[in-house]
């Protein structure tokens, strides 16, 4: 007897093709991110790379139907090493006509569009401020266009188990994941397992959803006008044990490693914001790990609370966003006088003030550089992918503990929400960093250093002989007592500023990726890697001379930076921003470096940069 996840036999033409690209849009209640997600798990267990692009509608509950209320999934999968979630998209899947208007510019001439026919009512192409149907026009003349009733068939398929009306439209996004399992001939087993713990309790929306999964592969399978699906083989990855990851799940999980790592219990003081809140939602669940989670009242309290913690004797971080970081900015100041531990994740979105809450932006760098009173340097870190969050939290608890210094890591939405696979590491892949806390009261201050790294000793409140002084106000050096004089507050600033530089000599190195020395030189930092690799690659295998440096470390700079410029003719420093790095590096290189901009909330496409550089190539 076969089971409802084993494939039909195939009775239609299948192409084996190398990549595609796929967008599932429609409204936010169409359960689109549940629909892209489940297709992620899908492929990545089949064993293609990934990655994804989540968009969520700025607006909690947009009017359904309108075009702020879209929501999309994008996935990019392959046999092939992918870097990005893809320019055009060779399927789209929307659910009514504005989930259509948004998107169908990014669709491929030739592209499959798959819509949902019963959402193109007169009332709903009025909400979506469309003046003729689409489908009747001839203006998706250049796609193939597969025009779907979604939720007469779904209600079809469900009409038997005696559900209303409106839970049964609900199933129609598996209806639409069921077809498109069947258009990359992928089995539906990972996703019915998910139906079934998803729905545990609620047996009959269990059946609901898998017979709606069912229907829309064996609608495939019938129907002439599908007569062709395709096989993309699963990619070479590095040989190990892979989970699909996002940003955010790879900075918890790299906050819990490090606590294990320093033997320190971890602590997260946080306020909830987009596009930061699943960070707080994930270390919730790591409560047999020690790790304590505090949601406070708001954003000072927030870091307030990591501040106290740290003074405890815990490795103590706070997430926040863009607005956040504004509002912690004084309590980082105080966390940078006191000279205590303390990691800071802003995960940037569009701004100014609420912005582009969902969508992202590198909105934050002069920010985290420069954004406090006085002179109150701190070390700053960017991830560049999604895995690369995990590490990237591992070494700022590390440079935090080590130096006894706030530290900030800069993150963003796109990395946040979008997810790539992730090989597990072995333990013996990540280092320890144990911590040892000050306890002998003979010779101790407050405020003695240790010569190479000038961190001051971590007392822990309690230890007998250790008492001192903590507060905002200026200390003695090294008595820790409150202080006024001149040359006392000069001398403090400028040792609290050379630790910091003295992070320095925990950089390695820089070395091109590309060419080490040619015409031209990208220059950048946080979620551009995939782009700019794609990028890369294509033009270098045109015969360009082009390095590319990615900076993980933002303040301080790696010390050889310098001399990488030197050796190319010219500098492209694309950012999503306004030019944020590129002011820094002319600044302090005097380097011509030239920018390539973008302010939409949305990522850098491969094509945008390469035509960027051909432009500064003459070519």
């Amino acid at each position: 007897m076969s089971t409802l996840a084993e494939v039909p036999p195939v009775k239609h033409k299948r192409e084996v093709i190398e990549q595609a690209v796929i967008r599932f849009a429609g409204d936010s209640g169409d359960g689109m991110q549940v629909t892209g997600n489940q297709f992620t798990n899908t492929v990545a267990l089949y064993g293609n790379d990934i990655a994804t692009f989540p968009d969520y509608p700025a607006e909690i509950r947009a009017p359904a139907g309108t075009i702020p209320g879209v929501s999309g999934f994008q996935l990019h999968f392959s046999s092939n090493e992918v870097h990005t979630p893809g320019d055009a998209i060779d399927v789209l899947i929307a659910m009514n006509p504005a989930a259509l208007k948004v998107n169908v510019a990014d669709l491929k001439a030739n592209g499959i569009l798959i819509v949902n026919s019963d959402s193109f009512t007169e009332n709903d192409l009025r909400k979506a401020q469309v003046t003729s149907n689409p489908l009747e026009d001839h203006s998706l003349d250049k796609f193939r266009l597969f025009s779907v009733e979604l939720e007469r068939l779904t209600r079809r398929s469900l009409e038997h188990l005696g559900l209303d009306a409106k839970s049964m439209d609900r199933c129609k996004n598996f209806f639409a994941l069921g077809m498109c399992y069947w258009l990359y001939n992928r089995s539906m087993e990972p996703t019915v397992r998910w139906i079934e713990e998803k729905f545990k309790n609620k047996p009959l929306l269990v059946e609901a959803n898998k017979l709606a999964l069912k229907g829309g592969y064996s609608y495939c399978e019938a129907t002439e006008a599908f007569q062709i699906s395709y096989e993309i083989p699963p990619a070479q990855l590095t040989p190990g044990l892979y989970r699909s990851m996002s940003g955010n799940q790879a900075l918890a999980l790299g906050f819990v490693t490090a606590a294990q790592k320093s033997g320190l219990t971890l602590f997260q003081g946080s306020y909830p914001i987009t596009p930061a809140s699943d960070i707080l939602h994930e270390l919730s669940m790591y409560k047999d790990f020690g790790v304590m989670t505090f949601q406070a009242e708001d954003e000072i309290a927030a870091i307030t609370s990591a501040i106290g913690a740290a003074y405890g004797g815990a490795l103590a971080i706070t997430t926040t966003s863009g607005p956040g970081m504004a509002l912690k900015t004084e309590a980082m100041g105080l966390a940078v006088a006191v000279e205590i531990p303390l990691v800071i994740c802003d995960i940037q979105r569009g701004g100014p003030s609420t912005g582009l809450p969902t969508k992202t932006e590198q909105a934050d760098l002069l920010q985290a550089l420069f954004g406090r009173n006085s002179e109150a340097p701190i070390p700053v870190l960017a991830a560049s992918t999604p895995a690369d969050c995990f590490w990237v939290a591992i070494e700022a608890s590390r440079i935090a503990v080590k130096y006894m210094v706030p530290v900030i890591i800069l993150s963003d939405g796109y990395l946040a929400n979008g997810a790539e696979p992730w090989r597990i590491p072995e333990l013996s892949e990540i280092p320890d960093f144990p911590v040892k806390f000050a306890s002998d009261p003979v010779g101790f201050l407050p405020y003695k250093r240790d010569p190479k790294t000038l961190a001051r000793p971590w007392a822990v409140p309690g230890t007998p002989g250790l008492e001192h002084r903590i507060g905002g106000l200026e200390k003695q050096d090294p008595t820790g007592n409150i202080n006024y004089e001149p040359l006392n507050h000069e001398n403090m600033v400028r040792i609290r500023a050379a630790k910091v530089a003295a992070v320095a000599q925990e950089i390695p190195n820089m070395l091109p990726a590309g060419d080490l020395e040619g015409d031209l030189l990208i220059v950048a930092w946080g979620s551009t890697s995939g782009s700019i690799t794609a990028a890369l690659k294509a033009q270098r295998a045109k015969g360009r001379k082009i390095g590319h440096l990615h900076l993980r470390y933002l303040n301080p700079l790696p010390s050889n930076l310098g001399d990488i410029f030197k050796r190319y003719k010219r500098i492209l420093v694309p950012e999503l921003n306004m030019g944020q790095l590129l002011w820094v590096l002319r600044a302090k290189y005097l380097v011509d470096a030239v920018g390539l901009n973008k302010i939409q909330g949305r990522p850098f496409k491969q094509a945008e940069l390469e035509q960027k550089i051909e432009e500064m190539l003459g070519l």
